[in-house]
């Protein structure tokens, strides 16, 4: 293959964390308006997980990052209503936390009628169906793996599946698949680019396939990294962990990725170029408005703020820049 000829895969991964999504989204902005783009132009292919999941839908209809945010920003505070105690007594009692009811409804406002089908991107969207037990991944049926399943399936009910978060959210029943149940992908791929990187290798790069190298943009969520003091009680009920259960799971589930992926670009069969946009550092004293389904004021503010501060950063970061010289070549259309 000639130098000319060589095509570049580019794939950007958005990880899960509830209306932590505000902190992704709003570093997302940050990269449209500095190089003038829909970001939906500059990837082949976008994964999401949970409200990762959301954000990836929506960009790979063409919405800016800036509706994703201001999705956030204005219905949070109705999909994660604050009522503490209460709550929390039907997390651990009966029904889970939070009703999702309005959450479809402002999915619907967003995506109408839309189908997996009408996507500008390929996808990969993880989840769990709980009626099979076993990984699910939404995907744009490429003609690449003859896939043929999930092209009718409505934006709604995958954004739904992929974010139903157990005793946080109800489970999701989508009529398309024969009332298959799903729950949030976080279960599984939290963080979703090695979900990413094993659909590209299979299908699109390498010996004999379209691209000959991949370019993968890892967007974290607004994750707590300061760790715990010792000394803790070691005897831990449910309500003793509360949202720390999901917390060590998302996290580390998250750093095991990244520390896959800095080790799996030293590979020399296909050319791996890794970029990860970490959470920001939060410190003890701001650990309290940093949890998944916190959407007070001041949390939404402060997670607004760290995307800020993250977009401004990233922003002008060279190896970010690459993503946008050129834009995707792989057409859904």
């Amino acid at each position: 293959m000639e130098q000319s000829d060589k095509k570049t895969f580019k794939i950007l991964s958005i990880d899960g964390g509830g209306i932590k999504g505000l902190y992704s989204s709003t570093i997302l902005e940050h990269l449209e308006e500095k190089y003038s783009c829909s970001i939906s132009d500059h990837f082949d292919m976008i994964c999401g997980t949970s409200t990762g999941g959301l954000i990836a839908l929506a960009l790979s209809l063409g919405l800016p990052a800036k509706t994703v945010s201001e999705f956030y920003i204005n219905r949070g505070k109705r999909i994660f209503p604050y009522v503490p105690f209460f709550n929390s007594l039907k997390q651990v009692m009966w029904g889970g936390k939070f009703s999702d009811k309005y959450l479809k409804q402002s999915l619907i406002e967003v995506f109408g009628e839309n189908k997996i089908g009408d996507s500008k991107n390929l996808l990969c969207i993880p989840t769990y169906t709980y009626t099979d037990a076993r990984p699910w991944v939404f995907k744009f049926d490429h003609k690449e793996g003859g896939l043929d399943r999930d092209n009718e399936a409505k934006y709604v009910d995958v954004a739904l599946a992929t974010s139903a978060a157990p005793t946080y959210f109800p489970l999701c029943e989508i009529d398309y698949y024969d009332k298959k149940q799903f729950i949030d992908g976080g279960v599984w791929a939290n963080n979703p680019t090695l979900v990413g990187l094993i659909e590209a290798l299979r299908y699109f790069v390498g010996k004999g396939k379209e691209y000959h190298d991949i370019k993968l943009l890892s967007v974290s969520s607004l994750t707590l990294s300061g760790g715990k003091p010792i000394g803790l009680c070691r005897k831990r009920s449910f309500v003793r962990w509360r949202s720390d259960l999901f917390d060590v799971f998302n996290t580390g589930q998250s750093s095991f990725t990244d520390y896959f992926m800095h080790s799996i670009k030293e590979l020399d069969d296909v050319k791996i170029d890794y970029v990860r946009i970490p959470s920001a550092v939060i410190s003890s004293d701001q650990e309290r408005l940093v949890k998944m389904d916190k959407a007070t004021p001041n949390a939404l503010n402060f997670i607004r703020g760290k995307g800020n501060d993250q977009g401004e950063i990233y922003k002008k970061d060279p190896k970010v820049k690459e993503f946008f010289d050129r834009e995707k070549t792989y057409k859904t259309k």
